[in-house]
């Protein structure tokens, strides 16, 4: 069939196989690019068909030379009907692994229960023993609680007080005001629950009771810090919450993990475009005054280039892991720095629905927005007929 976008709002509605599988070739040749790691050998990724979960597994395996396990919650494709990109860029990636010669299988589930928990289990035990690198990079709007059965849904909202700034839609340009009403209780207990840090540490607890954790385990789950002009609809909301509650759990997995010598980091990555953050009112007018001055000062980093750093610079780089005052490793480094945070607040005051296309660099965002559903990469024929039927070679 021809694929084409489907958009309705943040969320693209079809995905092209091709496109998503140039995306993974891209990003496999980034980290061949980069020399070899001397990371870790087998690595499970909890949350791994895109953005950073997906980077994370390429830069474990095309970069350690690691057996990588992915679980994800993809859409299958069918004929007539394309699969989400996720499951495409599991596709590509396995099948680029096998090329490769290297260990690649995939459990397609909720990752929140208890079911896919043991069936990754059963898998490590079968095939590699034991894992020594467990990603943590869930996003999900909702948790089915696996003890009590309760369904949690995650909510944006600002605490305490409404929160009103510029957004812009990145479809049409337009720079509007939003408002945000602030959120419940309810609100913030639900958002911790999904996105907070208990499943991370039930996997952790049922990884490490199975015995298939290798001596000196490292776990790593990602989260986001941002600026100022964020902050209230982000960090000091619901979802900042969330994050604080995911951070602390690190060191509560650290403590578990000190037995078999192993840790627990969160790192704070850069904000990117992704399916999650496209959601955010405010940060995809904050990300293309970001994209605009970070290419300029040639410090600009998509999920892989930030992914590759995280490994060759911070977890594996031959010493001691650097970390922040609160513990946790920092690659939004080169976002936070005060020049980068000072011309983008500046260009914030003035960006207009007239001027943004010059300030800032939303055709930027909106190619990575599309990248993600696998349109508008360069020599792909987007007016061909393609196969929407792909297999996942890895599939358990």
């Amino acid at each position: 069939m021809i694929i084409v976008p489907k958009v309705r709002g943040f969320i693209c509605l079809t995905s092209h196989p091709e496109g998503c599988a140039q995306n993974v070739v891209n990003q496999i040749n980034y980290v061949k690019s980069k020399g070899a790691i001397d990371g870790p050998k087998k690595v499970l990724v909890i949350g791994a068909s895109t953005g950073f979960g997906l980077a994370s597994r390429i830069t474990s395996a095309f970069g350690a030379g690691a057996a990588t396990i992915g679980v994800y919650f993809e859409k299958p494709s069918a004929e007539g009907k394309p699969g989400s990109p996720g499951w495409y860029n599991t596709a590509a990636f396995e099948t680029e692994a096998g090329k490769a010669g290297l260990y690649a299988k995939s459990i397609n589930g909720d990752a929140f229960s208890n079911e896919i928990k043991q069936k990754t289990i059963d898998l490590i035990k079968s095939d590699l023993g034991e894992v020594d690198l467990i990603i943590y990079s869930l996003a999900s709007p909702r948790r089915t609680h696996p003890v009590t059965g309760v369904v949690h849904n995650s909510v944006l909202k600002p605490i305490g007080q409404k929160f009103s700034n510029k957004t812009v839609d990145f479809h049409t340009g337009v720079v509007s005001e939003v408002a945000i009403e602030p959120c419940t209780e309810a609100d913030i207990e639900n958002t911790i629950a999904v996105m907070g840090g208990e499943d991370w540490e039930m996997w952790i607890d049922a990884l490490k009771a199975a015995g298939v954790l290798a001596e000196g385990a490292t776990t790593v789950a990602y989260s986001y810090i941002g600026p100022l002009l964020t902050e209230p609809v982000y960090r000091k909301g619901t979802i900042g919450m969330a994050k604080n509650h995911l951070e602390q759990t690190a060191f509560t997995i650290d403590e578990k993990l000190k037995d078999l010598k192993g840790h627990a980091y969160v790192s704070v990555n850069k904000a990117l475009v992704t399916q999650a953050s496209s959601a955010i009112p405010v940060i995809p007018l904050y990300i293309s005054l970001l994209y605009k001055v970070m290419k300029a000062k040639g410090l600009h980093e998509g999920c892989i280039e930030q992914m590759q750093r995280l490994f060759a610079t911070r977890l594996y780089n031959g010493g001691a892991v650097p970390l922040d005052d609160k513990g946790r490793i920092r690659v939004d480094d080169w976002e936070m720095q005060e020049d980068v945070q000072a011309e983008v607040a500046a260009l914030w005051e003035q960006a207009t629905t007239e001027n943004l296309s010059a300030i800032g660099d939303l055709a930027g965002y909106r190619n990575d927005f599309f990248n993600l559903f696998g349109f508008e990469f360069p020599g792909i024929d987007y007016e061909k007929d393609v196969n929407e039927v792909v297999n996942v070679p890895g599939l358990v």
